[in-house]
C-alpha cells in the first residue's frame, strides 16, 4: 500500500508487475524515438548531398499520433507529381468503387451522351471497360453532346514547350486512347495508331534530327520525322491536339459506327454509365505516375458536383471540407504537379498520407496502390529488391526537384508516414534520390 496526502493505492504482485511493465515500455517506446530523432538529426547534418539546397522533411508516428522527427516542415516546396497524393485522396472521397465514364439519355431511337472526362476510357494499359461496349450494343443512333469541359487543354502554369511529350496529354471531357498517339517502328516503317491519324504523318526532308523522333506542329495535328533509317524498337506517344471533330472521328472509328454531334445541355435526370473500378485506376495513376489520369480524375471528381467539368472546382471543394484541417495552407492547381505553381510543405504531405491511411483503412489494399520499394513504379530501382517491400509512396519530378512521401515499415514492426522534399538542387536526380533511399532505409533496418 502506498500513501499520500490524498489517495491511497493498492498494489498487489501482479499491479506492481504490470505497472513496472508499462513503465518499462512506455520508456522504451521514448527511448527509441529519441535514438531515432538524434539519427535523423545526424544524417541530415552530415550530408554533403542535402547541405546545398532546400530539404524539407517529416517522419510521422500515425499509432501515437506525434512527430518524431521534423526539418524545416512548415516551409514550402513545389511538389511536382507529390501532388497526386491530393488527387488520390480526392478521389477515395468522392468517386464510389466504380469510375462513372458517360452521363446518357435515350430518347426514341436516340441514345444522347456526354462524357465525365474519364481517362479510362479506352485507356491503353486498361483491357477492361463497361462504357464502349455499351455504346457498341446499343441499336440506337449515337449523338455526343459537348461543352461540358469549357477549360483550356493544358493546366495552369504548364510548360508549353512540353507540348510533344506523352506526359503533358490535353485535358478535355471526354478522352479517347489517352489523348495520345502512340508511334512504333515495324520492318523500317512507322506504324501509328489510331490509324485516323495516319494521314497526318509527314516527312521532312531537311529535318537531321538525333535521335529519330517525330514532332507536332504546335496548333494542328501534323506530325513531321526526318528523312532517315527508322531504328530498330522505336516508340514514342504523342499527344494530339484536342477539338470536338476528332473525337468523333476517332469515336466513329473505333465503334465502327457513326456518332453524331448534338448542343445540348446535360438534364439533371441524365443516367450514368461506369466503365472501371476505381481502385485499377487509381493504380494505374499512382504506379507509373500518370499525369494524364491524375489529371482527368479531378474533372470526373467534379462530375459529383454538378453539370460543368471544372478542375477548379474540385479543388475549392476539397479544400473547403476534407482539407480544411491542413496544418499549412497550399497553393494547389491541378491533378497532376505539372505546374510549378503549387506549393505544399512536408507536414502537409504526411497530413494527407495519414487521411489517406484512415480513409483506406486496410494496409493491404493501400500498398497494393501505390509504388513499392525495389518492386513496382516509380520506386522499383528507388529500394534493393526485398521479398517483402518496406517502403510504400510516391515519388515527384521535375528539373531540379525531386520529393518522396509515403509511408516505410520497420524490422521492429513499426510504421511512419514521411516526406522528404528536395528542391532547387543542381545533382544529378539519381544522387538525390539514392541519398533518400540511405536515410529511409536506416529507418527501416534500425529502428
Amino acid at each position: 500500500m502506498v500513501k499520500d496526502k490524498n489517495k491511497i493505492y493498492i498494489f498487489n504482485k501482479g499491479g506492481i508487475f504490470l505497472f513496472l511493465l508499462s513503465c518499462s515500455l512506455l520508456f522504451g517506446a521514448c527511448s527509441l524515438e529519441r535514438r531515432l530523432s538524434s539519427n535523423l538529426d545526424q544524417n541530415f547534418k552530415r550530408s554533403k548531398i542535402l547541405n546545398g539546397h532546400h530539404v524539407g522533411f517529416v517522419l510521422f508516428d500515425p499509432v501515437e499520433r506525434k512527430t518524431v522527427f521534423e526539418k524545416d516542415a512548415n516551409k514550402y516546396f513545389v511538389p511536382a507529381s507529390n501532388v497526386k497524393l491530393l488527387t488520390f485522396l480526392t478521389t477515395l472521397k468522392m468517386l464510389g468503387d466504380s469510375v462513372p465514364s458517360l452521363r446518357y439519355i435515350e430518347r426514341n431511337d436516340s441514345l444522347i451522351f456526354w462524357g465525365t472526362g474519364d481517362p479510362s476510357f479506352l485507356q491503353s494499359r486498361m483491357k477492361e471497360g463497361h462504357a464502349f461496349d455499351f455504346l457498341k450494343a446499343t441499336n440506337r443512333k449515337l449523338f455526343f453532346a459537348p461543352g461540358r469541359y469549357i477549360g483550356p487543354p493544358y493546366g495552369q502554369g504548364w510548360s508549353w514547350d512540353d507540348y510533344n511529350d506523352y506526359y503533358q496529354a490535353e485535358i478535355n471531357e471526354l478522352p479517347v486512347m489517352d489523348n495520345l498517339i502512340h508511334v512504333k517502328a515495324e520492318n523500317g516503317k512507322l506504324q501509328i495508331r489510331p490509324g485516323a491519324f495516319l494521314d497526318c504523318f509527314v516527312i521532312d526532308s531537311v529535318a537531321r534530327v538525333k535521335p529519330f523522333n517525330v514532332r507536332r506542329n504546335v496548333t494542328e495535328n501534323v506530325f513531321s520525322y526526318p528523312l532517315m533509317s527508322i531504328p530498330d524498337g522505336f516508340s514514342q506517344e504523342i499527344p494530339y491536339k484536342l477539338s470536338v471533330a476528332t473525337t468523333l472521328t476517332l469515336l466513329s472509328d473505333t465503334l465502327h459506327k457513326p456518332v453524331g454531334l448534338v448542343r445540348m445541355n446535360m438534364p439533371e435526370d441524365a443516367k450514368t454509365c461506369y466503365n472501371v473500378r476505381t481502385d485499377s485506376l487509381l493504380k494505374e495513376m499512382l504506379q507509373p505516375s500518370d499525369n494524364f489520369i491524375a489529371e482527368q480524375l479531378l474533372l470526373v471528381c467534379s462530375n459529383q458536383l454538378g453539370s460543368d467539368l471544372s478542375t477548379e472546382k474540385t479543388i475549392k471543394q476539397m479544400l473547403r471540407t476534407h482539407l480544411s484541417g491542413l496544418p499549412d495552407s497550399v497553393a494547389w492547381v491541378d491533378g497532376s504537379g505539372l505546374s510549378r505553381m503549387n506549393l505544399l510543405t512536408p507536414r502537409d504531405i504526411t497530413t494527407v498520407l495519414d487521411l489517406i491511411y484512415k480513409e483506406i483503412n486496410d494496409e493491404r489494399r493501400l500498398f497494393s496502390l501505390l509504388p513499392a520499394g525495389g518492386k513496382s513504379g516509380t520506386l522499383k530501382n528507388a529500394y534493393p529488391k526485398t521479398e517483402n517491400p518496406y517502403v510504400f509512396g510516391k515519388t515527384g519530378t521535375l528539373s531540379n526537384i525531386h520529393n518522396q512521401s509515403g509511408y516505410v515499415l520497420t524490422k521492429k514492426g513499426k510504421l511512419y508516414i514521411y516526406s522528404f522534399m528536395n528542391n532547387n538542387f543542381v545533382h544529378q536526380t539519381t544522387t538525390i534520390r539514392n541519398e533518400i533511399g540511405r536515410i529511409i532505409r536506416e529507418v527501416h533496418e534500425k529502428f
